[in-house]
């Protein structure tokens, strides 16, 4: 016996090793597997940002791609799991402008080509560290292949995309409310922001009739930008207010004349039903004002401060301080009605978490009506698939009431807009759009790669980037390849505190998957994660799991242990077919062919759930086979029998659970495959079992 296995299983020493050996094979790279059946099977990861560590949900997602990466080697396919990471321009630029800061300089001080320059050096130094935590999972990507949204060539990829638009008309440049950045100085879009509740005050303004007959009374939670209201609207259905659309109101404080209108927008339920319409600092009142051809007030500047437009008493004023005042003034003149507590959800910048600005700026633009038809059209016809409908819906919502992508930003770290005289760099996402194919050597259609492995297999990712990435890759896929990108997508759960709260650090949720993997080894981790992933339900993510994890590893060691004790001599890898195996045992030996009989089962199904990406579904029947069935029955059993039949069975079982195991727990069935008499490869490309 090997004298492994009279110690202790040792997942720290034995992962590193083993992930050494599988680097040293060179078997993530396709071009070294052994040909078998001829066909590929790729998968893209999703590029986390070069700013970014691995969290639960990168692990969760890294582990799920390489289960599918490691069965379909096994099964003879040529795979291809392409890594890499994202520039992330926004974010990105913050963490470099806040080291800057720790030593008193900014980005100015530098000018922009010395910040870039610090960028880069930035991106050598730290860029790459969340594809070598990625490694510590187990992540069999070909890191021969790695890419980054902006090496040479992939920056080709872009400017060839954006001139492919460009020059059929669909890229234009035009002034739109968007949303503003006050911090980071530039637009976002609408998927680029987030939300956060928090207590505030639902103000109830009255604004007086000029006909001297009363007044209307509008709710809202920003009463300084009524200093640019051009309008009050009112739901043309609500009988309240019937007798009075297409009146003046004097607006309070500016005292300028603004109509009442009536907008089938206007949410009845809403306050009192009359809402402030404020065309340049609202998304939902520009188009508002666009409908009803209202003039559109600037009141607020990109510093968040103020403007002249806003009047002598605010010009200059924070929008805080600006509330204050406004409110203090309507006070003296009698026009507040109430105010009522109300718990609002603001939008803030992803990145730096400032509250969001919406203003009218000069932006560029990316038609979307037809790409939006064509990313429907893909999905809707059945080429791509989505693991579960709903989300299908999100997508299809989404493409259905798309407007025209803002593309621009007005940072210095990124892809520049390949036009004369223009400063501003494209979006993150556009870039990122053309991931499964820019990756694969596009613009280069005579790429090997892209000849071999495009369209890529399956996609799996988060759901909160269904329309920000997965919908644009579709589009930007059948626009410029004339092909889907990928077949399937996988959306996983969202890994959530035990308590169902999100995970944060500021919340004191967030766990780090590397003190995991420390402290119970990443097969547990993998074990524990996948273990929980049943029925599409988002992860309550629970310890205890990775610990039965653990404890399912030193099962198998022990199983391992005694096996080999019994099977001295014995050529384990010409018992690997069960079909063989059973043809060479009695029909009287009931428990050997039960055994064996139930493990074609269990094959059988493991093909199935991996098929239909029901992966914890699959873990479960492995784990409760091995452990129930073979471990408490079967092993029980074979301590008192010493026949050939006995030893047979013994190997045949452990052969093919060892390798069904693989894909979800891989360093310790690697361990035992090595350790097994009679083995011809790695346990990562041999044969996957048949039933």
């Amino acid at each position: 016996m090997n004298e492994k296995l009279l110690k202790p299983y040792n997942p720290k020493e034995t992962e590193t090793r083993i992930y050494k050996l599988w680097e040293e094979s060179g078997y993530f790279n396709p071009d070294n597997l052994p040909e078998r059946n001829g066909q590929t099977f790729t998968v893209v990861l999703p590029p986390p940002n070069v700013t970014g560590t691995l969290h639960m949900g990168h692990a969760l997602n890294a582990t799920i791609q390489d289960i599918l990466i490691r069965q379909k080697r096994m099964q003879g396919y040529k795979t291809l799991w392409i890594p890499g990471t994202d520039h992330a321009g926004i974010a990105t630029q913050n963490v470099v402008e806040k080291d800057l800061k720790k030593q008193g300089i900014s980005r100015h001080d530098l000018g922009k080509e010395k910040f870039i320059e610090k960028v880069w050096e930035w991106k050598e130094k730290y860029g790459n560290i969340i594809l070598d935590q990625l490694k510590k999972i187990g992540s069999s990507c070909d890191w021969s292949r790695t890419r980054f949204t902006m090496d040479e060539k992939y920056s080709e990829a872009v400017k060839v995309a954006f001139f492919h638009y460009h020059k059929k008309g669909w890229i234009y440049q035009g002034e739109r409310v968007i949303n503003w950045c006050p911090r980071c100085q530039t637009s976002l879009s609408d998927l680029e922001i987030e939300y956060l509740e928090q207590q505030s005050k639902l103000y109830f303004i009255k604004y007086p009739l000029k006909n001297g007959n009363g007044y209307i009374t509008v709710a809202t939670t920003r009463p300084e930008t009524m200093l640019g209201d051009t309008a009050v609207a009112v739901n043309p259905n609500d009988e309240r207010y019937q007798n009075i659309i297409g009146q003046t109101l004097i607006l309070p404080i500016q005292n300028g004349e603004i109509p009442i209108i009536a907008d089938d927008s206007v949410d009845k339920e809403f306050g009192t039903g009359a809402v402030k319409v404020t065309p340049a600092h609202s998304l939902a009142d520009a188009e508002t004002g666009q409908r009803h051809k209202l003039p559109s007030v600037v009141i607020i500047n990109q510093y968040g401060k103020m403007t002249a437009e806003a009047g002598k008493d605010f010009e200059g004023l924070s929008t805080k301080d600006a509330r204050e005042k406004v409110v203090e003034k309507l006070q003296q003149i009698n026009l507040i009605e109430k105010t009522e507590d109300y718990l609002n959800r603001i939008s803030i910048c992803y990145r730096c978490n400032t509250a969001i600005e919406p203003r009218p700026s000069i932006q560029w633009f990316l038609k979307m009506d037809e790409l939006a038809l064509k990313a429907l059209s893909t999905v809707q016809k059945g080429e791509i698939k989505f693991n579960d409908k709903k989300w299908e819906k999100i997508y299809t919502d989404w493409l259905s009431n798309i407007k025209d992508w803002c593309i621009s930003r007005q940072i210095w770290w990124g892809h520049k807009i390949p036009l004369d005289g223009v400063d501003d760099v494209l979006d993150t996402w556009f870039s990122s759009a053309l991931w499964p194919f820019a990756t694969l050597g596009w613009p280069d259609k005579n790429s090997k790669d892209l000849k071999e492995f495009y369209p890529t297999q399956v996609l799996s990712t988060a759901r909160d980037i269904i329309n920000i990435w997965v919908a644009r890759m579709i589009f930007s896929g059948v626009e410029l390849m004339s092909e889907k990108p990928f077949s399937n997508i996988i959306i996983h759960p969202t890994i959530l505190a035990k308590d169902g709260r999100r995970m944060s650090k500021s919340l004191g949720t967030g766990i780090d998957p590397l003190v995991l993997i420390e402290k119970y080894g990443a097969d547990a981790t993998r074990f524990g994660l996948i273990y929980q992933m049943m029925g599409g339900q988002d992860i309550k993510f629970d310890e205890s799991h990775l610990l039965a994890g653990k404890k399912f590893a030193n099962k198998l060691w022990n199983i391992a242990r005694f096996v080999f004790s019994k099977n001295e001599g014995v050529d384990f890898y010409s018992n690997v077919d069960i079909k063989k195996v059973l043809a060479e045992i009695e029909p009287s030996e009931k428990e050997s062919r039960g055994l064996l009989e139930r493990l074609s089962e269990i094959i059988n199904r493991t093909n199935g759930n991996i098929e239909s990406f029901d992966f914890g579904q699959s873990l479960h029947e492995i784990y409760d086979f091995v452990w129930h069935e073979y471990a408490d029955k079967y092993i029980e059993y074979a301590k008192e029998e010493d026949s050939d039949s006995v030893k047979k069975t013994l190997s045949a079982a452990l052969s093919n659970i060892i390798k069904l195991l693989h894909p979800f727990m891989p360093f310790i069935t690697e361990e035992i495959w090595s350790m097994m008499a009679g083995k011809n490869n790695l346990l990562i490309i041999e044969e996957w079992s048949q039933a």
